[in-house]
């Protein structure tokens, strides 16, 4: 695994077995999201494992997020 994810960029930031839900966890450190769709693509389409992604927003992000009006209004409102 880590042959393949630093060939591409991608580094490991944890890697964990668990019960549960998910046999693995980890936590990986991508240079963009269409790398990360890439490997799920791959995997996923071997038919070996399932995946599950979450993408992590850095607090950064959630500031400028917070700064966006997208002009939302709840319906009856």
């Amino acid at each position: 695994m880590k042959q393949l994810t630093e060939a591409i960029g991608v580094k490991v930031e944890a890697f964990y077995y668990a019960f549960g839900e998910y046999d693995v966890c980890g936590i990986l450190d991508v240079p963009d999201n269409a790398t990360m769709a890439a490997i799920v693509l791959a995997v996923n389409a071997s038919g070996a494992l399932q995946t599950k992604t979450t993408v992590l927003l850095t607090p950064e992000e959630v500031d400028q997020a917070c700064k966006k009006n997208v002009g939302f209004r709840p319906p009856g409102q």
